[in-house]
């Protein structure tokens, strides 16, 4: 019994192994190969090089048809790492029995590349029924949403329902760094553990899945994204099983637009002061701002944006809710406004304003130039809120990135996290009301014991006084100071040696935010890789990447007495 027991174990085993049989390419010229792929496995998996130019990829059934289109980093002379191409794809129409022929065009200058046939990718893909996603990277951060694999940007379609949040993102599955956009998945009950689901939303002939955003509507979770083809159009696609699986609108697009190329990242959202549906969208420097009674139909209301603000660059990922502040006994609107470049520091940020919406149109309290920055780090970006949050909280979080090196930076498998989730509220300060920001109450619940030093996953706490300096460091002479001036009402971060910096000449800075008034308290996330700061009363948030060549394991404060916290993960 023993000795079938084992055999059986190590059949399965086999059955899961990567097949070394080599791909061979049928070359048609200097730039295009095709590729037959007939296989009783799932995956074949594709060698990438980051530092080569795009392969065009087209993925044919049994029967000819084009099912799939993608652009991927294919390998010329060494290999970064693998992605999976699934190959037995009901969903694409590719059954067990199909010839499968990948249609391949390389783009770029081959005369200094050699000939197509001798590429390092022929020799280096394999079949496999499985995809290892063990993670192979020191600076993945413990606690924080990553993808298993591949690139991440803006969060997506976020909402809460029966218990579980659901987190949507822009990925790539063939890569890691930006290209194919598809809404990934993550599911959580606790805001901080993730689990990660099958691909939500693919691209199709209308273009890639761009940004958007999801509502619950009954029984049903209906999706609106920007189809991203040659033109930017908005469609719509529907889930009766909880946002697990959609079904694209046989109309779509719901919205589009002639007269401006950057159309894009619908926000949709219900308006019970007008018992109607609202979705707001970024036209190039603008918000646009529509109604409708049955999320089909959508009439243009009014735009907001002509000379408030920031305007260094594209406005993109809106969002706009209501929220009270007990305290100042009023309810306020706030607009959402996500920047790129323009931000404080560089590169892309999140602006924001405050005043009343009607359902038809947004007023903005402050004066035209005012600008106001929900976050004051350098990697801060695309936040938007989940829908239908509990206890009428309003949950954001971001792209834990800049675009100025989002691809450049020292990780592989995957590139980008989001930050831990924050809840907003509202202050004021002098004539003008601000966005408060603090961590939210989940991460409480993963505070773990109190330890002597700083751990590489911890929580921070300062109580300060007038003035406090804050050095973090480790053996290697690496090191992040954090200063709060009383005195000038500021808070800043020097990441200038904090470790690597040397991939992009806009990563090492000094990025500062204002206090509005005085700081009692700080609390400081540490991750790996990034560090994120608030006062504890929600005035001021700083969110910057670090990549150390060793964890930060001391602390030394000056104006302050420090706690720390592991975080437990």
């Amino acid at each position: 019994m023993k000795m079938k027991q084992t055999i059986l174990m190590l059949m399965a085993m086999m059955m899961t192994l990567a097949v070394e049989a080599q791909v061979k390419p049928t070359v048609l010229g200097d730039k295009h190969a095709m590729v037959k792929v007939k296989q009783d496995v799932k995956y074949l998996l594709l060698p990438v090089q980051e530092s080569e130019e795009i392969a065009a990829i087209a993925v044919l059934n049994g029967q000819n048809e084009m099912v799939q289109r993608l652009n991927v980093k294919l390998a010329i002379d060494r290999v970064d790492y693998l992605v999976p191409l699934e190959i037995r794809n009901e969903k694409l129409g590719m059954r067990n029995d199909d010839v499968v022929l990948l249609d391949i065009e390389f783009h770029g200058d081959r005369r200094q590349k050699g000939a197509v046939g001798e590429f390092v990718c022929w020799k280096e893909m394999k079949y496999s029924n499985t995809f290892d996603t063990t993670n192979r990277e020191r600076f993945r951060p413990a606690y924080h949403h990553t993808p298993l694999y591949g690139w991440m940007n803006d969060p997506n379609g976020m909402f809460y329902k029966d218990g579980v949040w659901h987190l949507y993102y822009q990925y790539n599955p063939y890569g890691s760094q930006w290209e194919n956009m598809t809404w990934g998945h993550s599911t959580s009950r606790d805001l901080i553990h993730w689990d990660a689901q099958p691909l939500a939303i693919e691209a199709d002939w209308l273009g890639a899945i761009f940004s958007g955003s999801c509502v619950t509507n009954g029984n049903e979770v209906v999706a609106f994204y920007t189809s991203a083809g040659h033109h930017q159009t908005q469609s719509m696609a529907v889930s009766k099983d909880s946002g697990r699986t959609f079904k694209k609108y046989s109309g779509n697009p719901v919205l589009s637009t002639s007269d401006i190329p950057d159309f894009r990242d619908p926000k949709a959202f219900w308006n019970e002061d007008i018992k109607a549906w609202n979705l707001i969208l970024a036209a190039g420097q603008e918000m646009r701002i529509y109604s409708s009674k049955n999320l089909k139909d959508w009439k243009y209301e009014s735009s907001f944006g002509k000379e408030y603000g920031n305007h260094s660059g594209v406005w993109e990922c809106p969002d706009l809710f209501k929220m009270r502040n007990e305290e100042m006994g009023n309810e306020k609107w706030v607009l959402i406004c996500n920047i790129n470049p323009g931000g404080p520091f560089g590169g892309s940020a999140t602006q924001y304003f405050v005043g009343q919406f009607d359902g038809k149109k947004f007023t903005c309290e402050s004066m035209p130039k005012v600008t106001k920055w929900l976050d004051y780090g350098k990697d801060h970006y695309a936040t938007v809120s989940f829908y239908n949050a509990p206890e009428n909280r309003r949950v954001v979080l971001a792209w834990m990135s800049n675009w100025q090196y989002a691809n450049q930076v020292p990780t592989k498998q995957y590139r980008s996290g989001n930050s831990i989730p924050r809840d907003l509220g509202l202050f004021r300060c002098g004539e003008e009301t601000y966005v408060s920001v603090v961590p939210s109450k989940e991460m409480l619940a993963v505070r773990g014991e109190k330890v002597k030093k700083p751990t590489e996953a911890c929580e921070i706490i300062i109580d300060v006084k007038n003035q406090a300096e804050i050095l973090l460091s480790n053996t290697k002479g690496e090191q992040v100071v954090m200063r709060y001036d009383a005195a000038k009402q500021t808070f800043t971060m020097d990441r200038t040696k904090s470790g690597d910096v040397s991939f992009s000449e806009a990563f090492p800075c000094t990025t500062e935010a204002p206090t509005y008034g005085q700081i009692k308290q700080l609390r400081i996330f540490i991750d790996r890789c990034s560090i994120e700061a608030f006062d504890v009363d929600g005035k001021m948030a700083m969110t910057n990447l670090v990549f150390p060549s060793e964890p930060y394991n001391n602390i030394k404060v000056k104006g302050g007495k420090v706690t720390i916290y592991d975080i437990k993960h």
